[in-house]
């Protein structure tokens, strides 16, 4: 037989007709309306927060977004605890009444030691996309708190510690993390690159400046990414090594250092700073769109898809 008619979908909103009339093939594309609708999860931590979160009906997407938002007020490894606790409210997305995808979280509350945040989602006028608490601090801050994805603390900032090397009491100015060989290194702020190369008993390492206020040291790299070099900007999150065990080193690790105004400071409890917060021009336009985003979380499931307005929360 003859083709008479072709149907394939480009995307979620649009699909391609083919149709063949008297010999003739025509073509037009079908535009489908998206139905956004809100859904709550909860969740309680017993083991991990991923575990929780799929416990909640969470998908992997939204798992990660959770530990996004959070990520730079809470330490997954050393900060979580067993009943600590989230909920969030969040999009999913309808094609012709079917489930097709999970949008984005639009609040959310993560209870951990007993500390309650509380986070919304929200559009500044420039289109920049942020999460902020209610009184619209940036959940964002100007530092993450961990150089790498996976590893352990094997050695905290002490300034009094004996050397495993050298044998004698010489100050620990920053926080060892154990890692295999190779795992990356992420730049935890925006910033230049104001050293890199081999520095003595640090080995191959890179020093980052961030303004005139910060600078962070990164030691024992096993090699640069490839393409650093002095005077490169960097952005948070960008990977610029790898780990090793050059210098004086005993093993596979990173030595991370945060100095503020020239002054060590412990990178695991230093105070970061924050990243821009909401305008006084924006201040009344995100009053109300957290207020309304805060309510729908503290509403029960049932009664969310009739309060709920697509054009006010996203």
């Amino acid at each position: 037989g003859w083709l008479r008619a072709l149907k394939c979908d480009l995307d979620l909103t649009r699909t391609l007709l083919v149709t063949r009339q008297a010999g003739v093939f025509t073509s037009e594309i079908i535009t489908i309306e998206l139905e956004t609708r809100v859904k709550q999860a909860r969740g309680v931590i017993n083991d991990s927060l991923y575990l929780a979160g799929q416990d909640a009906g969470l998908s992997d997407r939204l798992i990660m977004q959770l530990i996004d938002i959070y990520g730079w007020d809470i330490d997954y490894r050393l900060d979580i605890r067993k009943g600590d606790s989230f909920r969030v409210i969040y999009e999913e997305i309808f094609k012709n009444r079917e489930k097709v995808a999970t949008g984005n979280i639009l609040a959310a509350e993560f209870n951990n030691q007993g500390r309650s945040i509380r986070s919304v989602r929200f559009t500044s006028a420039n289109g920049q996309v942020d999460y902020f608490t209610d009184d619209g601090a940036n959940m964002r801050k100007a530092f993450i708190r961990n150089p790498l994805d996976y590893g352990r603390i094997s050695s905290h900032f002490n300034l009094k510690r004996k050397h495993p090397v050298l044998n004698r009491i010489r100050a620990h100015k920053g926080v060892d993390y154990a890692a295999a060989t190779g795992t990356p290194i992420k730049a935890t702020g925006d910033g230049k690159v104001q050293f890199i190369g081999n520095k003595g008993g640090y080995g191959k390492t890179i020093i980052v400046k961030h303004g005139e206020k910060y600078s962070t040291l990164y030691a024992h790299m096993s090699r640069f990414r490839k393409g650093m070099k002095h005077g490169q900007p960097v952005k948070q999150g960008q990977v610029i090594g790898y780990v090793g065990k050059s210098g004086l080193a005993t093993g596979p690790h990173l030595h991370y250092e945060f100095r503020m105004n020239g002054v060590h400071r412990n990178p695991v409890t230093v105070p970061l700073p924050q990243a821009d917060s909401i305008s006084v021009a924006e201040a009344d336009e995100f009053r109300i769109h957290s207020s309304y985003l805060l309510a729908l979380l503290d509403t029960p499931d049932a009664a969310l898809l009739a309060l709920y307005d697509p054009k006010i929360s996203l």
